[in-house]
């Protein structure tokens, strides 16, 4: 309120200076004016008066060579006056005064040789052309009232002085003369009077106007603006980056200009909101948009808000590696303001953003919309990967399942709702048969009952965040059920990318460890060789600290992502889990060799080799024969719950 308040009054000072600066400058668009109508009435009343010199030959022939030299004189001395003034940038003024003197010399140097003429009828009626001077000061030129009264008034007394002083003449000729002049002054005077006054109207009228003008356009360009931008944080709204982005899309399809989108998303924002409040969620956001505002303009880029905790920023011609530089500089700048967040689930405690990267290119479609999708699809892979990550669009990762999203509130309270649990398969020695470990597999239900598929709701835990706490919790959960009851002496359960790339999971583990009092080497944490399992540095110095606390790791579905070997050269895994498919392809010989290729070289690693999928008599008959380490399958035992699970 206050803000609009400064604003409203800063808007009336400026309207207040603005009609000042439009009379300003009408008076000296009216100046110009004025000047170029003096100096053409100047001309054209010396051509006038030198035009007279005709009529002084045939009224006044015996002094007329006299008054054409005097008219001569007076015109050729008035225009070089005139110009020198003008070409000096003189004040108008000076070029009004100039003019009048003119008027008035004219007057008197044809006057006063004229009167010495012979002809003195003649001469009794060409006086009456002296009235012209007259009414050339008060209406010919547009001079001031005052300047015009003066000039005109010494025509008058040049006239009265002359007729009484230097003409001889009748009363009855002065009285008819004298009142036509001075009814040729008063009538002029009043119409000059009246015009100036017009003149002065108008001049107010166009301020006004220019005046109402300028406060309508100011307020037209408000709306605008208002329009373009958004109520919160003070920068462009949707519809401002819609209008840029049709620009930018035009640009590029015309001139194959290209650009790139990024969409900005503040982590776990809901928790933030229902932690600290919606002023103050509003406050976090206000913060944000200013800080990422002066780092994107200032690379010629434009940001606003898309809805809700989202940003997006549109840069023009900025080559991939310019742009990802830009988002990694925003992702660090938004994680030095340590705008404080005890909410979130991943051990962070302030706030982050997670930005996903798309850029034009080749067969992108049609339409705008299509890369803001690729954007978006891009941030989902950034919110699926620990969140406070960047991520460029790439055709080959997930997407999202547009239904999932109903899943995202239910995951959130599974774990207090009691609607997840774990259940665990036995993992069978090979040589003696017997089950010496389980892996946790984790399971959740609807509200009603039905049973959701893990494929459907992990990736969605792991997108929404919500795998941080269920990873905790089926970690602790395990241990207990387990690892503290002595069913088995190992436990395996599977961690997500998200919760090694986590700061503090280390810890957490540690914690659970000491809080149930078991041994970390009981514990095995399964890693999934899956698409997005980069060699991070984070990954790399929380598997090792998982080592330092005793915990085994295993590599999850080997052969089935991009990354196997070069997480066999990096990481030292206790055991390695062949994914089923390259059993249930040994029905052919080509699919038995590429087992055979596989299982030799995870034993040249020295790794414990761990084959799932085990469903049939031939398929553990084959594992015996191939010397397999240990074996996991619904032929050797069903994942059932810990009170049905056989410790034997």
């Amino acid at each position: 309120m206050i803000a609009a308040c400064a604003n409203v009054q800063r808007d009336e000072s400026a309207a207040s200076f603005s009609f000042a600066d439009a009379l300003k400058s009408l008076k000296t668009e009216n100046d110009a004016v004025r000047r170029q109508s003096s100096r053409c009435g100047l001309w054209m009343a010396v051509a006038v008066y030198v035009a007279f010199a005709l009529p002084d030959r045939w009224l006044i022939p015996d002094v007329a060579s006299m008054t054409i030299a005097a008219r001569f004189v007076v015109a050729t001395i008035a225009l070089l006056a005139f110009e020198i003034l003008r070409l000096a940038n003189a004040k108008t003024v000076w070029l009004d005064i100039t003019c009048a003197a003119a008027l008035l010399v004219g007057y008197v140097a044809w006057l006063y040789p004229a009167i010495a003429t012979r002809d003195v009828t003649a001469m009794s009626y060409y006086m009456v052309f002296g009235a012209i001077f007259m009414m050339g000061a008060n209406l010919f030129f547009s001079f001031p009232f005052r300047l015009s009264v003066i000039t005109s008034g010494l025509v008058l007394c040049a006239f009265f002085i002359t007729i009484e002083e230097f003409f001889p003449s009748s009363q009855t000729y002065k009285l008819a003369f004298g009142l036509f002049y001075i009814s040729c002054f008063v009538f002029t005077s009043f119409v000059n009077w009246r015009l100036n006054v017009e003149r002065r109207n108008v001049l107010l009228n166009a301020a006004e106007a220019r005046h109402q003008h300028w406060e309508a356009s100011e307020r037209g360009r408000s709306l605008l603006e208002l329009s373009h931008t958004d109520y919160l944080t003070g920068i462009s709204n949707r519809r401002a980056l819609d209008r840029r982005l049709d620009e930018c899309w035009a640009a590029w399809k015309d001139e194959r200009r290209g650009f790139s989108v990024f969409l900005i998303d503040v982590d776990f924002f809901k928790r933030f909101n229902d932690r600290y409040g919606h002023q103050e969620g509003d406050r976090c956001l206000t913060v944000i948009a200013n800080a990422l505002k002066a780092i994107v303009e200032s690379s010629d880029g434009m940001i606003g808000r898309y809805g809700g905790e989202e940003f997006i920023v549109v840069m023009p011609a900025a080559l991939p590696k310019v742009a990802m530089a830009l988002a990694d500089k925003i992702r660090m700048e938004v994680e030095s303001l340590a705008i404080a967040h005890d909410e979130r689930p991943d051990d962070m405690s302030t706030v982050t953003v997670s930005i996903g990267v798309a850029f034009t290119r080749e067969k992108v479609g049609e339409k705008v919309e299509r890369i803001v999708r690729e954007a978006d699809l891009a941030l989902y892979n950034a919110k699926a990967s620990g969140r406070n990550c960047i991520r460029s669009f790439d055709p080959f990762l997930p997407r999202p399942d547009d239904h999932a999203g109903k899943l995202v509130p239910l995951l959130a309270a599974a774990i207090d709702r009691k609607l997840v649990s774990l259940v665990y398969q036995p993992i069978f020695d090979v040589t003696n048969g017997k089950a010496r470990a389980v892996e946790a597999l984790m399971r959740l239900r609807m509200p009603d009952g039905t049973a959701v598929s893990p494929k459907t709701f992990i990736p969605v835990a792991e997108r929404s965040g919500a795998i941080l706490e269920l990873g905790r919790w089926a970690i602790e959960t395990a241990c207990r059920d387990i690892l503290m009851t002595d069913r088995m002496a190992t436990v395996s359960v599977n961690v997500s990318p998200i919760q090694l790339r986590s700061p503090g999971f280390a810890a957490s583990v540690a914690e659970i460890l000491d809080r149930c009092g078991v041994c970390g080497s009981r514990l095995a944490l399964e890693v999934t060789e899956g698409l997005d399992m980069d060699m991070q540095a984070e990954v790399l110095k929380c598997i090792a600290d998982l080592r330092a606390l005793g915990v085994e790791i295993w590599l999850d579905d080997f052969g089935c992502g991009f990354a196997g070997l070069s997480w066999l050269r990096a990481i030292e895994f206790q055991t390695v889990k062949v994914d089923r498919t390259f059993l249930h392809d040994c029905s052919n010989p080509r699919g038995l060799t590429m087992l055979q290729d596989m299982i030799a070289l995870i034993r040249n690693r020295g790794n414990t080799i761990l084959v799932e999928g085990v469903e049939t008599a031939a398929q553990f008959s084959l594992l015996k024969d191939l010397r397999i380490d240990r074996v996991q399958g619904f032929h050797m035992g069903m994942p059932v719950s810990a009170e049905l699970l056989n410790a034997a």
